[in-house]
């Protein structure tokens, strides 16, 4: 057997592999033997089948698996005892030609690998990153206080239409009368429910339902009709309100408190306002984290300037996938590809370099954080333990999930690690100008 290594332009390596009999035979003799004792040929009994026949029937497929394996084993094997690094997977090279399986016994197989680049950068307190938090102001309290309370707030009758109330109309075109149905302010663009703002019970006005409801199902359901029978309806209606609702604050009582906090942690409104804003401070605080590891991840891709293999990992892409993406779609999506690719491959540096590991416990303790934000969203933000623990094991349960949940730990740590080696200064911004940097740091 012998290996070749050819170097090309653009970080890729084509490894020539040439195989006679001498290193395939036995693997071939051995195959055709265990497919002599299974054969089952008419006029044979099993077992009995000449090795002749086997041969000419299977011979030239043996052959080539057998030779292929020994050739791509024997390639992996170079790479490792000649220690080099490479990115993606070996694939056969495009340029492999023909095979006589036949008539030849010396083949030569050609396969492809991306170098993968050096890392050769060094962190110090030269370096400078910033961590960005968004300033809490009176206006974001007051409505994320408001936004709480909603969950748990009713409707109430009012007199006048001020925003996005739950009006209850009765809309009559001389054909069909439809009473108590719905229109529901809060679904509609400012625009849109500016025709009702100021309006009492009892106002009457002319509405095309078409302009009311954009969507058929939305007009259908306004009508109580199928979506099949809008078509013939006389679309002018003459609307009349007949009640207006809004949405109230709870009151903050014993009952409020038992239903929002069932653990008991919080029963009083001063305990109140302290979990709104340690909340506020929580939230804030992973979207500030979060935007800090885009921050640091665009800062060492910069400084890295690694030089990926892009030719090599996108001839990659599309044969691991085997055709299930053309090469205009892995052309389209590469640059957003690339970018992350690289950055796990700068992680595995950090994570050899720091040695940093994530422990079944960490995993556990990420995965109950991520029940506990999962039952807050349904509103129950203080969902019981027992809950927690059986949420967080079906979510450990699931491989991928659970490999999700490594992946995210590894980059906090390699971010941390970074973060220990860099100068980070704090900056206080607003949620407008944080939201308009988030977008351009993604």
């Amino acid at each position: 057997m012998n290996i070749t290594r050819e170097q090309r332009d653009g970080g890729i390596s084509v490894l020539k592999v040439v195989v006679n009999e001498a290193d395939y035979g036995q693997a071939v003799e051995s195959q055709l033997r265990e497919y002599k004792r299974k054969a089952n040929i008419p006029g044979f009994r099993p077992g009995m089948v000449p090795m002749g026949i086997v041969k000419k029937m299977f011979g030239k497929g043996v052959v080539a698996e057998q030779s292929y394996r020994v050739a791509s084993n024997s390639v992996f094997e170079y790479l490792q005892k000649e220690n080099i690094d490479y990115v993606g997977d070996v694939i056969p090279s495009e340029e492999q030609g023909e095979f006589d399986f036949e008539n030849n016994t010396e083949f030569e197989f050609m396969f492809e690998i991306g170098e993968a680049p050096k890392i050769e950068f060094e962190l110090s307190a030269k370096d400078k990153v910033t961590y960005n938090k968004i300033k809490v102001d009176e206006k974001m309290q007051s409505e994320y206080r408001s936004n709480y309370l909603r969950r748990y707030g009713r409707l109430v009758e009012v007199e006048k239409v001020e925003k996005d109330e739950a009006l209850n109309v009765t809309l009559d075109n001389g054909d069909m009368r439809i009473e108590e149905a719905y229109v529901g302010l809060i679904s509609m663009s400012d625009e849109e429910r500016a025709a009702f703002i100021g309006k009492e019970v009892g106002y009457k006005t002319k509405v095309n339902i078409n302009e009311l409801y954009k969507k058929p199902e939305q007009r259908a359901a306004i009508l109580s009709v199928k979506a099949e029978e809008l078509e013939g309806i006389n679309p002018e209606f003459e609307l009349e309100i007949t009640k207006i609702r809004r949405f109230a604050d709870p009151e903050l009582n014993e009952e409020f408190f038992k239903m929002a906090f069932p653990a008991g942690n919080v029963t009083s409104e001063e305990e109140l306002n302290k979990f709104i804003a340690e909340e506020i401070e929580r939230e804030l605080k992973r979207e500030c984290d979060f935007m800090f590891v885009n921050s640091v991840r665009n800062f060492i891709l910069e400084k890295a300037k690694l030089n990926m293999p892009e030719e090599f990992l996108k001839r990659w892409l599309y044969v691991i996938n085997e055709g299930k993406f053309s090469r205009e779609e892995i052309e389209k999506d590469f640059p957003a590809f690339i970018k992350m690719f690289t950055w796990n491959y700068l992680q595995k540096h950090f994570i050899t370099e720091g040695k940093l590991e994530v422990s079944a416990d960490e995993a556990k303790a990420e995965a109950m954080s991520f029940a506990q934000m999962q039952f807050a969203q349904y509103g129950m933000p203080s969902a019981p333990a027992d809950m927690l623990e059986n949420f967080a094991k079906q979510i450990m349960d699931n491989k991928e999930q659970l490999q999700k949940i490594y992946e995210k730990l590894f980059e906090e740590k390699v971010v941390e690690y970074v973060r220990g080696k860099v100068k980070v200064t704090e900056k206080a911004i607003s949620a407008d100008e944080f939201a308009k940097l988030a977008g351009e740091l993604a």
